[in-house]
């Protein structure tokens, strides 16, 4: 500008425009994406997501208008951009269907942000080894109350019968009526594969009770790695750090997941798991109000009294409810002289 202009001589062409950094304005109209393709979320490593499409797997992030809504395995999505499948390919998740079942799990019974293991399941495979290591029935008892919650079948595989009886530990659960299959070392697995066709099965249960064993007999080609049991400890030892859906060669999936030691049950709707016990549910209508169904003014007392169930079905009824209010205890390290969780834990 001329020194001897001041700025009050400026007209208009002297004004300079900063030109604007957005290339188009900003709407409020989201697009509909119409040619989007339908896949399943197989696998999520660091925020990457593996779909399967047709009979390719295809790498892809989760598009920003999503915002927070969550992509787990499980998930039936919709896929822009290079859905080909190539080594260099990313596509974007750019819509997820309504869920009809989640699996979920807290950290611990005070935590109140839930974690949504795996969608769209309809079977839960609690597998657990009948030795080496020992059985945790309470760990069993929280699985089929998150079960009961999602709405998902319970399957009890135990694994090891070689080693074991598994009497004792199926007369635990044999008024809860849950189907269960025993196996032993180069036992066949065609009742196994039975339970599974068809289905969307989740595999839960602590390191080292074979669950990835079982996954590689049942899915030919699958590489999941599998360890022994801490010689120390007696606890098994993580080899699968993230969970895996699989097809099945006679139809159905498997999602195999990692080893858990704990499995919190903040997030659990009573009235969800009660619905699980059909003899029992129509007898809590005269219960009072917030009745936790555990106590003396339950009405499900006088309901088994008179004849309308057993009470082997109230008592194991009651047994999971208490294990919603009995927090799994960490486990104890080797050599470190006191109970903390490892990171590991919260997988």
């Amino acid at each position: 500008m001329s020194p001897d202009r001041s700025r009050a001589d400026l007209d208009e062409d002297d004004v300079r425009i900063r030109p604007s950094r957005r290339s188009r304005p900003r709407t409020k109209d989201r697009p509909a994406h119409d040619d989007a393709v339908e896949g399943v979320v197989v696998t999520v490593d660091r925020g990457r997501c593996t779909c399967r499409v047709g009979t390719q797997e295809v790498v892809a992030m989760k598009a920003r208008e999503l915002g927070r809504q969550s992509v787990v395995v499980g998930d039936r999505v919709g896929l822009v951009g290079d859905v080909t499948g190539g080594p260099d390919s990313l596509a974007r998740i750019v819509r997820v269907a309504p869920r009809i079942s989640t699996l979920r799990r807290t950290a611990d019974d005070t935590d109140p942000f839930e974690r949504v293991i795996v969608a769209n399941a309809d079977q839960l495979v609690v597998v657990t080894a009948l030795a080496d290591p020992e059985p945790r029935p309470r760990l069993i008892d929280r699985c089929l109350v998150a079960a009961y919650d999602a709405g998902l079948r319970p399957l009890l595989v135990l694994t090891k019968a070689d080693l074991a009886s598994p009497d004792t530990l199926l007369a635990t659960y044999r008024s809860l009526d849950v189907a269960h299959v025993v196996l032993s070392r180069e036992a066949p697995l065609s009742v196994l594969r039975g339970h599974l066709r068809d289905r969307v099965s989740v595999l839960v249960g602590h390191s080292g009770v074979g669950k990835s064993t079982l996954v590689n007999a049942l899915v030919p080609g699958a590489t999941r790695a599998t360890g022994g049991v801490n010689t120390v400890t007696g606890r098994g030892r993580h080899t699968s750090s993230s969970a895996l859906a699989l097809e099945l060669p006679d139809g159905g999936w498997v999602i195999d997941t990692p080893g858990v030691r704990s499995f919190g049950l903040a997030h659990v709707d009573l009235d969800r798991v009660i619905k699980a016990f059909p003899d029992l549910e129509p007898g809590t209508t005269d219960c009072p109000r917030s009745c936790t169904h555990d106590e003396p003014e339950c009405a499900l007392d006088a309901w088994v009294t008179a004849g309308h169930s057993d009470t082997g079905r109230l008592g194991s009824l009651r047994r999971l409810l208490r294990s919603r209010d009995k927090e799994e205890a960490p486990e104890e390290e080797a050599g470190g002289g006191g109970l903390r969780r490892r990171p590991e834990d919260d997988a």
